[in-house]
């Protein structure tokens, strides 16, 4: 089927107005571009790899409005509507109308997705791609989508490389804000015996325990657990203690926060590996975790992020 988009730009302080006016137009929704917020729900969110680059640097200023309309039910009379309706109300505006095939809606973003080497031995791999395994790779089958992490962003991609450099054989994993489990589950590919994983978004960690099923590994060897760590005691206790490796991709914040958690929960001799951390904030966040006890061991940089593995003595 053909549909047009119609984009209708307008300031921000106007997009609820706006957007009503355009539901009117269609019976079953409306797609709302608004980032005037990105840097209030940064540290609320708790992830960075959520956010990329370009997501980042997009007008703050203004909405964009997306309706869908099929083309056989004049889609040009609607957006004459919208207009119209608009200039009554005193709202500048800008509009635009794009024809998109709905194969195409469905299917062209996973071009944008081909298997990917991260550091030696890992490569994170579509499930729709196919790849053929060199002798020693640890392949991850991780499609990108609501699952928070795909590999691609410099934080998880930092975590990953740090990971592969400390988890040993046996090894227990804990992967605090796991999002799609990309990390726990790349350590039980690099030979780690069980992890568990907890994220606040129950749907993260649904997500994750679905993707570490498509990787081969089911409770008990991986378990997900929703919830915030730092507020509820039962969950708390719920994780448990004394792991190998703690993996932590949370923003600096989330990290601070937690530095007692992950002290409390490493066992001695144990690594933790931070992620998500801005540049600016690295040397913060990694003196809190030497005041808590921890020594550092590593430390990595890619394109304003900052990672870093540190041991419990």
């Amino acid at each position: 089927m053909e549909w047009i988009e119609l984009c209708v730009k307008v300031p921000t302080e106007h997009t609820e107005t706006a957007a009503a006016i355009a539901t009117m137009t269609v019976p079953y929704g409306i797609y709302i571009e608004d980032y005037s917020d990105m840097e209030e729900m940064l540290p609320k969110i708790g992830r960075v790899d959520y956010i990329d680059e370009e997501l980042i640097a997009k007008d703050r200023a203004h909405s964009i409005i997306h309706i869908y309309i099929p083309q056989n039910l004049a889609p040009m009379e609607a957006l004459s509507f919208i207009e119209e309706r608009l200039r009554a109300q005193g709202i500048e505006y800008e509009t635009d109308a794009v024809s998109v095939r709905e194969e195409d809606w469905a299917n062209n973003w996973k071009a944008f997705y081909h298997p990917e080497r991260v550091g030696n031995r890992l490569v994170v791999c579509p499930s729709w791609e196919l790849y053929s395994p060199q002798e020693g790779d640890a392949v991850l089958t991780m499609d990108p989508g609501s699952s928070f992490g795909s590999g691609k962003h410099e934080t998880t991609r930092l975590c990953l490389e740090e990971t592969e450099r400390a988890v040993k054989a046996g090894d227990a994993v804990l992967d605090m804000g796991c999002g799609s489990g990309i990390l726990s589950i790349a350590a039980l590919k690099l030979g780690a015996a069980r992890a568990v994983a907890v994220d606040v978004d129950k749907n993260a960690a649904a997500t994750a325990a679905r993707n570490a099923q498509e990787n081969g590994f089911e409770p008990p060897v991986y378990q997900t657990l929703a919830g915030n760590a730092t507020e509820d005691e039962a969950l708390y206790a719920r994780i448990g203690g004394d792991y190998d490796l703690i993996l932590a991709n949370i923003v600096a914040d989330v990290i601070l926060a937690m530095r007692g958690l992950f002290w409390e929960k490493l066992k001695q001799g144990g690594s933790l590996i931070v992620s998500g951390i801005i540049d600016t904030r690295a040397d913060e966040v990694l003196d809190a975790l030497c005041a808590q006890g921890f020594v550092p061991a590593s430390r990595s940089e890619l394109r304003g992020w900052a990672a870093a593995r540190f041991t419990r003595p």
